[in-house]
């Protein structure tokens, strides 16, 4: 399985902040995640909409306890914030 240069990029500014082994993966697993549910679009080309709705889905779908949801943002507002340097605002989202 070939890896995703973009991914790899992300896990080394993880590795450069030094994230904890445990925090890579959790983060890696959540943007993936993210990537995947809106159908392996680049995260550059999407926005807050797309966040908001997959926070939403892991809530009302999912129903994901809140600590989870918590994580899964944090880790996209990484990847957004410290990967392709855009910060997310406004969102409205359902909390779980």
């Amino acid at each position: 399985m070939s890896k995703s240069p973009f991914i790899e990029s992300i896990r080394l500014i993880l590795r450069t902040k030094r994230y904890s082994l445990k925090t890579e993966k959790a983060y890696l697993h959540w943007i993936r995640r993210f990537i995947y549910f809106n159908g392996k679009r680049h995260p550059k080309d999407m926005g807050e909409l797309e966040v908001e709705q997959l926070l939403t889905h892991l809530a009302i779908t999912l129903k994901v306890s809140p600590t989870t949801q918590n994580q899964a943002l944090c880790a996209i507002i990484f990847m957004y914030r410290h990967v392709l340097e855009m910060d997310l605002t406004n969102m409205a989202f359902t909390f779980a």
